[in-house]
């Protein structure tokens, strides 16, 4: 289905009165919404480069088979994780989460890991699934950087027949883009908490691998940009930060999507600017995009008082999976 402009602005998402700001669409659930996930079984997938990725599933239900992927530096731990396992639960369906290289609490094996456009671990999944449930639906949810990796696998696999629908949240769909927002304002403080986490992984890599990286030069990058020049791409075989950016971007992806997709994203999110939302003649014939005013990054909070709210990306994704084709 190929989207008017007027329907791509149509979110029936309505926040809360008490969180008005991006900020506070953003930080309220990561701060307030502690909440345990479901209780899991570890699953280890070995790969054929010698390393491995981690699966948690959550509990059998007889609904379709929902595959989570987490945002930068995500697990089964984050706040939007776990609430959103235990929401799709309540909805009858099963979900197994993928635990990018290095997410699951155990380092991986090889001087690579995971970045913004690796689609190759999330095929590999995807066909591992429907070996063993050939007669199963196939659905997939992917968060910020998880969301960008799945809408490039969804666009680089055009005639693809695996995965019956998909939603992506809060998706940076211009890497380049998104890394310079971080770089301005109040935005900064997302930067430096996710770098200082990017930096220890790093660390903790080095003193096990050898990699062909200037560690002593470590704590100079500041920036996503920096970062990403450094680190990413090079242990990633990208030609630098700019190559890197343009080929792992999503947003020259999505006119070839098929997959009845569902894209959720706030004109406010403070990971990134306006500019890189795609324009509805980006879209492919099966993408969805609904644009709020608000929500924030991964925030969407609604709810009359504070002590009730309302996380409405659940709510929302429940319903789309619901609906044959979004």
């Amino acid at each position: 289905m190929r989207l008017h402009a007027e329907a791509a602005l149509n979110s029936a998402f309505k926040p809360a009165w008490w969180l008005p700001g991006a900020h506070l669409q953003t930080l309220f659930a990561h701060i307030f919404r502690r909440q345990r996930p479901p209780p899991l079984r570890r699953e280890r997938v070995e790969l054929d480069d010698g390393d491995f990725i981690d699966l948690d599933w959550a509990a059998p239900r007889a609904g379709p088979l929902v595959i989570l992927l987490h945002g930068l530096e995500g697990s089964v731990r984050s706040h939007y994780a776990a609430g959103l396992m235990r929401s799709l639960g309540n909805c009858g369906l099963q979900v197994v989460l993928l635990n990018f290289r290095g997410c699951s609490g155990e380092p991986n094996r090889l001087p690579r890991s995971y970045h913004s456009g690796e689609t190759g671990d999330l095929n590999t999944l995807i066909e591992l699934l429907h070996r063993r449930f050939p007669s199963r639906a196939l659905l997939a949810v992917g968060v910020s950087l998880g969301g960008n990796v799945l809408l490039k696998w969804l666009g680089e696999n055009p005639a693809q027949k695996r995965l019956r629908s998909a939603v992506a949240v809060s998706v940076p769909f211009e890497l380049n883009k998104a890394a310079l927002r971080l770089q301005a304002g109040v935005s900064r403080l997302y930067q430096s908490h996710l770098l200082r986490r990017l930096r220890a992984g790093v660390r903790a890599k080095a003193a096990r691998l050898a990699l062909p990286i200037e560690l002593d030069r470590l704590d100079a990058l500041t920036s996503f940009r920096a970062f990403d020049d450094q680190i990413t791409a090079p242990l990633h075989g990208f030609d630098g930060v700019d190559d890197y950016y343009r080929r792992a971007s999503s947003r020259g992806y999505l006119i070839g999507i098929r997959t009845p997709t569902l894209i959720l994203h706030a004109r406010d999110d403070p990971f990134m600017s306006a500019d890189a939302i795609p324009t509805p003649a980006e879209l492919g014939p099966g993408v969805r995009l609904e644009l709020s005013r608000r929500g924030g990054h991964v925030g969407f909070v609604a709810g009359r008082w504070p002590w009730r709210p309302r996380y409405w990306l659940d709510e929302r994704i429940c319903e789309a999976f619901s609906a044959p084709d979004l």
